[in-house]
């Protein structure tokens, strides 16, 4: 009977993780195929298999309409979501490591401040981030994208979470001694614990800015200075309206928009594995 019910237990648990491997790719797998459908196969093809291979040509209307628009919009992006993961994982790793191996008056009341401000929504403070930057001549430059995506307080705590577990205070301790500054301390000691930390810091805030819509949608006014997602957004709502029917270029756009980071996630998978096996020899 015990053989029985574990039998089962397996075959529940094996069909539930299908059914939630088939919900998480069905989307991509119906945007890859009708990433290479020409627009009437789209529109009366079968939406999940593959007709007529209209890929290269899709490609090509995208990086060719509007004069070339999506390659600026491709690189806009990775200004706006690397540089502002790379600034925001080196402040929170220091504010992070602050928070965790300092001792200091208000620490505790910084650490709640940090902890109740990421249960925020972002889109809440959109509005007032925007009457700040009118105000200094932000509005409508890449400052007003990027200044906000270098301060994340959820990662600011996630780094004091990795370095209460990977940074023992005896190195740190042991370092002083050695005559080591609190720069050298953090740059040559904690920040080579914190591998996996930061690039888990780094992954989360380049997918969230990389992603990010409201922001930019809120602050850019000029096309050469928007994201992907919000260049994409603006072609879907002319698609019915231009002389070319853009639901192809949409689709392919947004086939082109996943595959960085995808191959982001892939090469940041190292990190994560060492970071383990690390864990698992100490």
């Amino acid at each position: 009977m015990r053989a029985t019910q574990s039998r089962t237990s397996q075959v529940l648990i094996l069909f539930g993780l299908g059914l939630f491997a088939l919900y998480s790719v069905a989307p991509v797998w119906w945007l890859v195929v009708s990433a290479t459908k020409s627009q009437t196969d789209m529109l009366y093809g079968n939406g999940l298999w593959f007709a007529d291979f209209n890929l290269g040509r899709n490609l090509e209307q995208v990086f060719t309409y509007g004069d070339g628009i999506f390659l600026r919009w491709v690189l806009n992006s990775f200004l706006y979501a690397g540089v502002g993961a790379a600034v925001c994982t080196l402040i929170s790793l220091a504010a992070g490591y602050s928070l965790s191996r300092f001792s200091f008056r208000g620490r505790g009341a910084g650490l709640a401040l940090v902890i109740g401000s990421f249960l925020i929504p972002g889109a809440m403070l959109t509005m007032p981030l925007y009457l700040l930057f009118a105000k200094l001549g932000l509005v409508d430059t890449v400052w007003a994208v990027l200044l906000p995506a270098f301060i994340s307080p959820f990662s600011v705590y996630l780094s004091k979470v990795y370095v209460d577990g990977a940074v023992p205070p005896e190195l740190l301790e042991a370092a002083r001694v050695d005559g080591a500054g609190e720069l050298r301390i953090f740059f040559q000691i904690v920040t080579r614990l914190m591998t996996t930390g930061a690039a888990t810091v780094f992954l989360l805030a380049f997918v969230s800015n990389w992603n990010g819509f409201y922001l930019p949608l809120t602050m850019l006014r000029g096309e050469d200075k928007w994201t992907l997602s919000l260049g994409l957004y603006a072609w879907n709502l002319q698609r019915t309206e231009a002389e070319t029917d853009l639901t192809a270029l949409v689709l392919t756009g947004s086939l082109l928009a996943i595959v960085p980071l995808a191959v982001f996630m892939i090469a940041m998978r190292r990190y994560w594995q060492s970071g383990v096996t690390l864990g698992s020899l100490k």
